[in-house]
């Protein structure tokens, strides 16, 4: 079984043909590569509350009024060098945290999703005019939970047993991406695409529910598409290319686009 079609095969060594091995399968999502897509920037979006300390108390007094929040993060992925990326923000040159946020205890919660990506990454002013297909959002399946069993940092993919009234519910879906979009991100965050071998295994780095993140996408295979439409290549994927790095697409105070990412972070542990 190759991973590359017939047409862009370059080995002489003929590939041994094996029975199907896709039974049960999730579908297959096609990916578009990083190049497809525009990226600029918008106003600065100031953090609700200036440390992790303000925050807890924020959620416990949304708990107190409404019951347990609902947090939704979306997983965008698109390809480089046939190798999947995830959009993700990074703020303060500090935490990664995905797009999304909590929604409003009378949100219905997709539509509220949807209002919560645009206000993160849609584009303003004649640029969404121009671009109306930029706030439609395809948010496909749900693939993690988190819970927050306390008021407290702390989340985890389960809810603990002795817990029977979690304070907050985080669901990631994952988004799937159009052939050509534009985004645009606050001027006080940057918005990078990570190798998911970046995140694999590197809690340390960006903490337990991103570097989990491959895990998640392991259920599914890809199609790697090139700017002119043709798949180029499909999972099982081959060897990683060594061009393949964390990119800065847009952001920051700045605006540097396209850059490598070298600049150390870590995760943000209590989600806004």
């Amino acid at each position: 079984m190759a991973t590359v079609p017939p047409q862009h095969q370059k080995s002489s060594v003929p590939v041994r043909d094996i029975l199907s091995f896709d039974a049960k399968q999730q579908q297959t999502i096609r990916l578009y590569p990083l190049s497809n897509y525009t990226f600029g920037t918008k106003e600065t979006q100031p953090e609700e509350d200036p440390s992790v300390k303000d925050r807890l108390r924020r959620l416990e007094e949304h708990y107190d009024k409404y019951g347990m929040r609902r947090t939704c993060e979306g997983v965008l992925v698109c390809h480089e060098h046939n190798h999947p990326h995830v959009l993700m923000l990074q703020i303060a040159n500090a935490f990664f945290k995905l797009p999304g946020d909590y929604l409003p205890h009378d949100a219905e919660e997709i539509a509220g999703f949807k209002v919560r990506l645009n206000e993160r990454l849609a584009p303003t002013g004649s640029l969404s005019e121009r671009e109306a297909a930029d706030l439609e959002w395809d948010v496909a399946d749900t693939i993690a939970q988190w819970y927050r069993p306390n008021f407290e940092t702390f989340m985890y993919p389960f809810l603990p047993p002795h817990v029977t009234r979690p304070k907050e519910c985080k669901k990631l879906y994952f988004i799937q991406l159009p052939k050509a979009k534009v985004l645009s991100v606050p001027k006080n965050m940057k918005l990078l695409a990570v190798p998911l071998f970046e995140l694999y295994d590197n809690s340390q780095r960006y903490g337990p529910q991103l570097s989990a993140i491959p895990h998640y996408l392991s259920r599914y295979r890809w199609e790697f598409v090139d700017e002119q439409g043709e798949v180029v290549s499909y999972t099982p994927g081959g060897a990683v290319d060594e061009r393949v790095r964390t990119k800065i697409l847009a952001g920051g105070e700045n605006g540097v686009k396209s850059e490598e990412q070298n600049a150390e972070g870590r995760s943000e542990q209590m989600e806004s």
